[in-house]
């Protein structure tokens, strides 16, 4: 019977950060295909934020009813394998990786067992583990959602909106990599931070509304859920693609209508449900770019694992920028 025990932050029920608490669990210990990571970085996200309220219900389906089934937060994780269970042949011990685990043990803890064949890489030498816990969150559901939903090729116009954000931040370098030309759309202090990212024109959404200005985009990626198709309509090419990864009724409605009439197209998916090998594969080929250089992590701020409640209120506040990490220290 395992007795260790580690740190790691609970969520005790659905509500506010205050459901948040630092307690003593029982430390895992690796099944015969499992590593055990020791995490020196783990994320905090504003869909952990939406996951820890609860909202919406429909995600109770699969985070319990009355209460999160699986009670230590957190997704995105890096760190240094400590031990491997006897089947693993994929990673050895004194390798560091990052990656994700989603649906199951939570990643703002000590410690974290995860499948060898999971989403789960060995860690690139020119990225700290703290650039590299959160590349899951933002980088991976752009990625999907820029290049497996809406087909991003070479020479197409795309805006992006909530370009600063966590995913945002992402979508501007994976676009300008897959070799489109990027518009993003952000606030007024966080213009330079684009353009630094990449991006061939910024657009100030407190003082211009890019739906007026005459210009047409093959996708316009709403990472934030702010706009809508009906808005953007008229902003996208005669076979032009609105996507976001935040699904409401009305983008339900419009990604139903479109899939029957007319050529332009609403569209939504939920990148973490995918199979995980689909997942594994693009997480690999991320490792690939960051490797190459053409990808890098905006962090905002970082907090300790003590901290996690904080850095809940500072997303729920909606001004983040790139993103929030969790560092062991």
């Amino acid at each position: 019977m395992n007795t260790r025990k580690m740190k790691a932050i609970v969520a005790t029920s659905y509500g506010g950060p205050e459901v948040l608490e630092l307690q003593d669990v029982a430390m895992p210990t690796p099944k015969a295909n499992e590593v055990l990571v020791r995490i020196d970085a783990s994320s905090v996200t504003t869909a952990g934020a939406m996951m820890r309220t609860g909202i919406p219900y429909i995600g109770r389906l699969f985070m319990g009813f009355s209460k999160p089934k699986h009670p230590v937060t957190g997704t995105g994780f890096a760190g240094e394998i400590i031990d491997a269970g006897k089947d693993v042949t994929k990673f050895i011990v004194g390798e560091f990786v990052f990656g994700e685990s989603i649906f199951g043990s939570g990643t703002n803890a000590e410690y974290l067992c995860i499948a060898e064949d999971g989403i789960i890489a060995t860690l690139p030498e020119n990225i700290s583990t703290a650039a590299a816990a959160p590349i899951c969150d933002g980088a991976l559901t752009s990625l999907n959602l820029l290049r497996e939903v809406a087909g991003i090729q070479s020479g197409q116009k795309v805006l992006i909106i909530g370009a600063s954000g966590s995913l945002g931040t992402a979508a501007v370098q994976l676009a300008k990599h897959l070799g489109a030309e990027v518009t993003g759309v952000c606030s007024t202090a966080n213009l330079e931070l684009v353009k630094s990212l990449g991006a061939d024109e910024v657009i100030d959404y407190k003082t211009t509304d890019f739906t007026k200005s005459g210009k047409a985009y093959d996708i316009i990626y709403d990472t934030v859920g702010k706009s809508s198709f009906g808005k953007s309509k008229s902003s996208l090419t005669p076979n032009g693609t609105y996507l976001s990864p935040v699904l409401g009724l009305p983008l339900l409605f419009q990604m139903l209508r479109t899939s029957l009439f007319g050529k332009k197209k609403a569209k939504f998916d939920a990148t973490g449900m995918k199979p995980v090998p689909e997942l594994r594969k693009m997480l690999l080929e991320l490792r690939e770019i960051i490797a190459v250089g053409k990808l890098k992590t905006v962090i905002d701020r970082q907090y300790s694992l003590a901290e996690v409640p904080d850095a809940h209120r500072y997303i729920d506040k909606g001004h983040k920028k790139g993103n929030v990490v969790i560092t062991m220290g």
